[in-house]
């Protein structure tokens, strides 16, 4: 009874310090808010650690430099599509509905009002900044386009399919699923595609993929 008792008792004194970890996840955060409403050359670091409540001298400890805190958020955003399409979830879906689900996720990522903000920005700014077209494209395109080549390459190992380049078709994949509404959402000739209209294109790029080069 006595030792339950010291386990519930509240420690005193300062509170505990928040670990590298979740402040780093606060810093990604405030970055990305701050590169999607201002741009990357107008962002201020000092900006970015006011709004994530920490002193600029641990943000620069934990992201030295401003090029690793845009590749930063540009990782983190592709973290959560990659858990969504690990092999352990779609190994437990048949092909058709693996593939839905792959494209679907890619469009939820590609086409949020957020993405689709860091995208006009390294258009816009690449020339000026060429690191942030490398992180763009090393952290994010190359990185799903490897992932999904990847998944293509097993069904073909399995027999289910037929594709003689999985990364070429990857590529192939990608663009019919998001190219068009990416487009004119980045012009600004429509809103952002909602969840369904993007499980209802997720559901026709898959099954037009799937006619022509199922086995």
């Amino acid at each position: 009874m006595v030792q339950n008792q010291q386990c519930v008792k509240r420690p005193r004194g300062r509170p505990q310090i928040r670990c590298d970890d979740d402040t780093r996840q606060l810093i990604i955060e405030a970055a990305a808010k701050e590169f999607q409403g201002k741009g990357y050359a107008a962002t201020c670091i000092g900006d970015v650690a006011q709004h994530a409540g920490v002193s600029t001298r641990t943000l620069y400890r934990l992201i030295p430099t401003k090029a690793a805190l845009f590749q930063a958020v540009v990782a983190d955003s592709i973290d959560g599509f990659m858990l969504a399409i690990d092999e352990q979830v779609l190994g437990t879906l048949g092909l058709e509905a693996a593939l839905e689900r792959i494209l679907a996720e890619f469009g939820r990522l590609t086409l949020s009002e957020e993405t689709i903000a860091i995208n006009r920005l390294v258009i816009g700014e690449c020339e000026r900044f060429p690191e942030i077209a490398a992180a763009f494209y090393e952290t994010a395109i190359q990185r799903i386009s490897d992932a999904m080549a990847n998944w293509l390459r097993r069904q073909c190992e399995r027999g289910l399919i037929k594709v003689d380049d999985p990364q070429t078709a990857a590529g192939l994949l990608r663009g019919m699923m998001i190219m068009d509404p990416q487009r004119a959402a980045m012009l600004g000739q429509r809103s952002a595609p909602g969840p369904e209209e993007i499980v209802k294109r997720a559901k026709i790029c898959a099954r037009l993929f799937l006619d022509g080069c199922r086995a």
